[in-house]
């Protein structure tokens, strides 16, 4: 969001909503044609024109995209995606039949990259991997907040921070532009300097 004077020299913070929503109409629309029974003009155009008062009525964010997706990269994140759930389903398992009571922690991670893109993808991909529930993500720092299950033992908070940045690095080598993974790169390096 931006900031502009008004007419009395106040700053006002522009809005990030957009206008026309083309996708988010078509998204409705298709919603709307699974409530039905089968498929009619009739059903397609009642989901537009109800696709479209709900994105004028309750309009989403914009959210600025500048990369590409890199096939391989994207391959890759989708593999290590199923991987991780499956290490993490049969961990959870096995502490679901452990006698003993699992120590959580709830972790704060100030990602690398700034978008709110990245952000969201990062903490669904995080949120739907078992042991792990992203609690806030907070746009104005790109800081996710996480409920970690089972870090009694030692450096596991540190893990799961770590784990959290493997997963943002490969959603944006996957997805982003060169500008942005260098810069991922650059803030990488900047803490390891740290």
């Amino acid at each position: 969001m931006t900031d502009r004077p008004t007419k009395q020299g106040r700053r006002h913070r522009a809005s990030r909503r957009g206008g026309f929503q083309p996708r988010a109409i078509i998204a409705v629309a298709v919603a709307w044609l699974f409530l039905w029974d089968r498929i009619t003009w009739g059903n397609i155009v009642n989901g537009l024109i109800v696709g479209l008062v709900v994105t004028l009525a309750f309009p989403l964010p914009s959210i600025e995209f500048a990369g590409h997706p890199r096939p391989l990269r994207v391959a890759h994140l989708i593999l290590r995606f199923f991987i991780d759930l499956v290490v993490a389903s049969i961990q959870v398992t096995r502490l679901a039949f452990s006698p003993k009571r699992p120590r959580n922690a709830v972790i704060e991670v100030p990602l690398r990259s700034r978008s709110d893109f990245y952000l969201t993808i990062t903490a669904e991909l995080n949120a739907l991997v078992p042991g792990s529930v992203v609690l806030d993500a907070r746009r104005s720092t790109s800081t996710l907040f996480l409920h970690l299950l089972d870090v009694g033992r030692p450096g596991a908070i540190e893990e799961g921070r770590a784990h959290v940045y493997r997963v943002e690095e490969r959603v944006v080598r996957a997805l982003g532009s060169d500008e942005e993974i260098a810069d991922l790169e650059r803030r990488k390096r900047e803490e390891e300097l740290a």
